[in-house]
């Protein structure tokens, strides 16, 4: 089931960009195992990012826990690291020992900083990745420090996104040429990328290098939120003329008594207009008021309330995974459709179907596990 039914990935135990990228290519059809380290983390996270894995765990500080692991490597298509740069190499699995027992191999590198320059090793979460290339500035209120949007636009965005596009962009180049190679996906990397529309707004004088002063972050009175009677707050996305007609029209607003919109001198008072009148009703009532037109008004869900929302709900978006409701698989195929996600497992779970998949006797394996290698 899936678009990549057949491939192999091998994934050595990280956190957040990696174990999503390896969960994207799983839910597409990918056959994931994951290295973890004996004595690992509690790994926190592997009832989300975690399903779709087969898991092992070894020792790859133990004189065979190397060797070990490049048997394993020498069967995949893809292997996905995220460890500092360099760090993999000391442990005697960098791109060099890896392509050379599988020079088919594209093996998937993934930083924040990326693996040369003045930052290569120096530490850093999603925060400082998107403040150096310009998205943090971006977000918030003006007269406000600028606010984090989650760790979506570092991590994820400029990091697993762009780690599982290289990886499949390798492979398609593997097609042709038979051989792998490396792909060093950053975050800053990825991050500047996903600015790109607000860079090139910002070379033709359409954007303001001043946060919350511009068409899409929140400066628009006509893209932006609004709070409602019950404390909830609704979603204003009338850009377009006529939609901006449809957002006055459900309001109870002309517009031969609003200031023009295009004069960004009259938002703050159009602004204050519109929160009057988002301000008498419930974000519900808001919801039905505006539920059949093209006025791009929608609910802001909480994350308790979003896999009931109607349109949510229809597709399929969220699922139940082992009694637990996520994310389903997406993109969509129709010829190839993903499979349900398959509930995570623990780590070493799957030390002995996996060892014995790549050759290894029985009396191998018990060999392995009271030396500590494998556990």
């Amino acid at each position: 089931m899936g678009p990549l039914r057949g491939l192999r990935v091998v994934e050595l135990e990280a956190i957040g960009p990696v174990p999503y990228c390896a969960m994207l290519l799983g839910d597409l059809g990918a056959d994931v195992i994951r290295v973890d380290r004996i004595g690992g983390s509690a790994d926190p996270l592997r009832t989300l990012m975690g399903r779709n894995r087969r898991r092992i765990s070894i020792d790859l500080k133990h004189d065979a826990g190397p060797g070990l692991a490049l048997r394993l490597v020498a069967t995949a298509d893809v292997l996905l690291e995220g460890m500092r740069p360099g760090v993999a190499e000391r442990l005697g699995v960098g791109p060099d020992a890896c392509l050379a027992v599988n020079p088919r191999l594209v093996y998937g590198r993934m930083t924040g900083w990326g693996q040369e320059g003045p930052y290569a090793h120096r530490a850093g979460h999603d925060i400082n990745y998107i403040a150096v290339t310009g998205a943090l500035h971006s977000f918030g209120d003006p007269d406000q420090v600028p606010l984090p949007p989650l760790n979506l636009v570092g991590d994820f965005g400029g990091g697993s996104l762009f780690l599982a596009f290289g990886v499949l962009g390798a492979l398609f180049e593997r097609s042709r040429s038979g051989r792998g190679q490396v792909v060093d996906a950053a975050m800053v990397d990825g991050a500047g990328s996903l600015m790109t529309m607000m860079y090139e707004m910002l070379r033709h004088g359409w954007w303001r290098d001043e946060r919350g002063s511009n068409l899409l972050d929140g400066a628009a009175p006509f893209y932006t939120t609004y709070a409602t009677a019950d404390g909830g707050f609704v979603s204003v996305g009338a850009l377009e003329p006529r939609f901006y007609a449809e957002l006055l029209a459900g309001l109870g607003l002309s517009a031969d008594e609003l200031p023009p919109r295009e004069a960004r001198e009259s938002w703050p008072e159009l602004r204050r207009t519109f929160a009057e009148r988002f301000a008498a009703r419930t974000r519900d009532e808001w919801a039905s008021v505006f539920g059949d037109g093209d006025a791009c008004v929608e609910p802001v869900m909480t994350l308790s309330e979003a896999p009931e929302h109607p349109q949510l709900a229809a597709r399929s978006t969220f699922v139940e995974v082992g009694g637990i409701v996520e994310a389903g698989p997406a993109p969509r195929f129709d010829r190839t459709p993903n499979a349900m996600p398959r509930p995570p497992v623990a780590p070493g779970s799957d030390t002995d179907e996996v060892l014995a998949e790549i050759g290894l006797s029985p009396k191998d394996i018990a060999d392995l596990r009271s030396r500590l290698v494998v556990g």
